[in-house]
């Protein structure tokens, strides 16, 4: 009797001991997410971004959340939808942006690639630990093919800068230029889209561009991530004559304003091109919606206005 007593405390004490020891996928997700928070939460370090300016070989500047971002734009690429040739400020921007973070920075930005240069991108990508969280499209019938790779990178933000640089070395993106094209007259009332969207933006590269934040706290891994790292609803205009504009950009939403945003496109004229996510841990979870169309710029402009209402955006000038 007395060794059977034994022989269950001890099974009974390894049975605790597992127990105890046993770790789920839930309990590392848990785990990871606390982990997360308690660095969100702590002083950020000083970053030197002229020393990442050099690792990256061009220069950023910084944006509004103490975000520094850099503009790749694919200026070597000829790309039109049908009759419309794509400038770089209307949907052929490569980009990436850094936000200082206690144990280094966090990176996150967007790159415009041709078909044959995705697989030896992200190969590099993957060779600096920089994560891939999105491969897909932005426009239909645009010739040639343009891919869209999102990107994701934590730590040393030097190394980050590398990484990146030594995968945009394996495509056709120029080097920064240092001449600024000149303002010109765009051909389309800016204050009217301006009046009508509730927003006004800025003229880039021959495209009037506006950016609409939404008006809840983003969050990626626990940290806040600002608007101005991607998560703005982008409204781009190009002319296209007689008052005429292509536009294109994507809305940033959450599931429930998805089908409304829809709905407001479609019964404006305005086509949607794609529907996915851009990133793998935000909170809210965002649903990235792009389109486009080719009509006169304020009818366009009341359609954008219609699907923006059915959002939670900043109120701007509305």
């Amino acid at each position: 009797m007395t060794r059977r007593r034994t022989v269950l405390a001890l099974e009974s004490m390894m049975l605790i001991a597992v127990g105890c020891s046993t770790e789920t996928p839930a309990n590392r997700e848990a785990s990871a997410a606390q982990a997360d928070t308690q660095s969100a939460t702590a002083p950020t370090r000083e970053i030197d971004w002229k020393a990442v300016e050099g690792a990256m070989g061009r220069t950023g500047a910084m944006q509004p959340g103490a975000v520094y971002k850099f503009g790749m734009p694919r200026a070597d690429l000829q790309v039109t939808v049908s009759d419309v040739r794509v400038k770089p400020a209307l949907a052929l921007g490569s980009w990436l942006a850094f936000k200082a973070t206690p144990d280094g920075a966090v990176a996150m930005g967007d790159l415009v690639l041709l078909e044959k240069e995705v697989t030896p991108v992200m190969s590099r990508l993957q060779e600096a630990g920089i994560e891939q969280t999105a491969v897909h499209h932005h426009l239909l019938r645009e010739s040639p093919r343009v891919v869209y790779m999102h990107v994701h990178g934590h730590g040393d933000p030097m190394k980050i800068a590398e990484g990146v640089r030594a995968a945009l070395a394996l495509t056709g993106t120029p080097a920064q230029s240092t001449s600024a094209s000149p303002a010109g007259e765009l051909g389309i009332d800016t204050a009217q889209l301006s009046a009508t969207l509730g927003h006004g933006g800025k003229v880039n590269g021959g495209v009037y561009q506006v950016n609409v934040p939404r008006s809840e706290t983003i969050r990626d891994r626990g940290m806040e991530i600002p608007a101005s790292m991607g998560l703005a609803t982008v409204l781009n205009f190009q002319p296209t004559g007689a008052g005429k504009a292509a536009i294109t950009g994507d809305f940033v939403m959450i599931a429930s304003e998805v089908n409304p945003v829809i709905r407001a496109l479609r019964q404006n004229g305005i086509e949607v091109n794609s529907l996915h996510n851009h990133l793998l841990n935000d909170e809210p979870r965002l649903f990235f919606m792009h389109f486009w169309a080719n009509d006169d710029a304020l009818k366009l402009a009341r359609g954008l206005r219609a699907a923006l209402d059915a959002m939670n955006s900043q109120r701007g000038d509305r």
